[in-house]
């Protein structure tokens, strides 16, 4: 369960977010609701959420300076609003996600599973730590789990065909139309395939190089992977992935 708590001076919007909740994200324990800043500031200290759900603006004071009264943060913000001009600040204090009001209910699935993800990553984390202590030692292995929005998914590493960034979080693109998304950056991702085939051609790509079908030449040029998509590849990595193509090599 992801405990939580929601901070909106309008009833109407406390009411209809805590409805959505209950019925659409089962996984999110709804601890208080707050009318204000000053019983928001109280809810976080007593319940110690991993989860916020906060108005941007409020009749006090703006959500952002809430957050800024903070001297630590432990749990992740979803912001909501009805001002699209105030969605950029949101990236500026790393809240995970925005919601606009009226809020709908596959974005508001898709905010909580961004938390959800990050909360697995965190267990998964601590394990790897565990394991780092005790020195265990493990064979190659050729799947990876994946956190999803129901928990993990086992992935055989030869059916994933690219990986797309998307800011702090990480597309996985797999054979047969399937796509997973993890909260991972692509950076970390590349090293946990390292070793397993896999390239990066661009900031943003990262290839199975065994799912490539065609090279097209030009300044950086581009590669088709199997499923047809194009990639553009950047003329800092083309010529490592040249070097592939003139040995002749490809896992």
């Amino acid at each position: 369960m992801i405990k939580a708590i929601l901070i909106d001076d309008e009833s109407q919007c406390r009411n209809s977010l805590s409805y959505q909740l209950k019925k659409y994200c089962p996984q999110v324990q709804l601890l208080a609701q707050c009318n204000s800043v000053e019983e928001g500031l109280k809810g976080i200290a007593q319940h110690h959420p991993e989860l916020v759900f906060l108005d941007i603006e409020m009749p006090q004071m703006i959500g952002f300076e809430i957050l800024q009264q903070l001297t630590a943060t432990s749990f992740e913000v979803i912001f909501t609003t009805e001002y699209d001009n105030s969605i950029s600040q949101t990236n500026r204090l790393k809240a995970i996600d925005f919601l606009h009001k009226p809020i709908n209910k596959h974005e508001l699935q898709n905010a909580v599973a961004k938390v959800s993800i990050k909360k697995d990553f965190r267990l998964t984390d601590s394990l790897d730590n565990v394991r780092e202590k005790h020195e265990y030692k493990f064979a190659a292995l050729h799947k990876i789990a994946l956190p999803v929005f129901e928990g993990f998914e086992i992935v055989s590493i030869d059916t994933i065909i690219y990986c797309l960034a998307d800011s702090n979080y990480t597309h996985i693109v797999l054979k047969h139309s399937k796509k997973i998304l993890v909260s991972r950056t692509l950076k970390e991702i590349e090293k946990l395939l390292e070793g397993h085939g896999f390239l990066r051609v661009h900031h943003s790509h990262l290839i199975n190089l065994n799912e490539i079908v065609r090279y097209v030449r030009g300044e950086g040029g581009f590669v088709i992977m199997s499923d047809s998509t194009s990639i553009s590849v950047s003329r800092s990595h083309k010529e490592v992935l040249l070097q592939f193509f003139v040995k002749g090599l490809i896992y």
